[in-house]
């Protein structure tokens, strides 16, 4: 094993362990802290080989302008959805260890055709043409970092862009293709009472953007959206604090919308 190799390999073994283990480190060791985005992604791609789950799919991270500065990064950041924290419409969803304890109410995509790598971007309506359906979605993230605010984005992207809990609802119907997604308004629910509200223009300026994105930026890294690959394209809403015993739900009017039980 190379030394390059070696270091992904001893971070993504640390970050998993801490991972299990619900510990947090302040950063990783300077001898396997990755040097630039592309690292990152390689820590990543090795968590989820080590974790022996399936990949359902991409999240991303830090798509609004508020979200990227409270993290200190300059762009969106994309992370892997794992098959074990991934929960059904209407399920529990474990707090144990988190440390963010916050939610997000997102539009997510279904892919039914495959983006492959290839060396021209792909354009937005390329890229939607390849959606099979939309979906109102929860997402509960988490970090293996004291202070993600702190480590910088190779670092978080290596960290699964602060993956964690993820619920998808069922897919709307096809409406949401003439809607003016970037406008539609969206209510964050704590046990039947408002916890705030946004729109999908925090998404990127519009989910559609954001999709169209991690698109390519996985395609500058020679992977690729394939089909049925599940996308979820960031908070609409500003992340609120939540807490075990409490039910959460993502209203996002006539597209549906999708809830789920916070537990221990």
């Amino acid at each position: 094993m190379n030394m390059h190799a070696t270091r992904i390999a001893e971070a993504a073994a640390l970050l998993w362990q801490c991972w299990r283990d619900s510990r947090r480190i302040a950063t990783l060791p300077e001898r396997c802290r990755p040097a630039g985005r592309a690292e990152g992604y390689a820590i990543q791609a090795e968590i989820a080989r080590l974790s022996g789950q399936r990949v359902l799919g991409w999240k991303i991270a830090a798509t609004s302008a508020a979200g990227q500065r409270h993290i200190h990064v300059d762009g969106p950041l994309a992370g892997r959805l794992l098959a074990r924290y991934t929960v059904p419409a209407g399920g529990s969803v474990s707090l144990s260890g988190n440390l963010m304890r916050v939610g997000e109410a997102e539009f997510a995509f279904r892919m039914g055709k495959p983006l492959p790598p290839r060396e021209a971007p792909y354009a937005r309506d390329e890229v939607m043409e390849a959606v099979r359906s939309l979906h109102p979605a929860l997402e509960f993230p988490d970090t293996r970092f004291a202070d993600c605010a702190a480590v910088g984005a190779a670092q978080l992207i290596a960290d699964n862009a602060c993956a964690g809990g993820f619920v998808l609802g069922a897919a709307t119907g096809d409406a949401w293709r003439k809607r003016d997604l970037a406008g539609h308004a969206v209510a964050a629910m704590r046990d039947g009472s408002l916890a705030c509200e946004g729109r999908g223009a925090n998404v990127l300026g519009d989910p559609r953007l954001a999709l169209a994105w991690i698109a390519n930026e996985l395609r500058s890294l020679g992977a690729g959206l394939e089909a049925g690959d599940v996308v979820t394209t960031g908070t609409c809403v500003v992340p609120f604090a939540i807490a075990p015993g409490e039910r959460i739900r993502a209203d996002f009017g006539e597209l549906g919308s999708v809830e789920a039980a916070l537990t221990d």
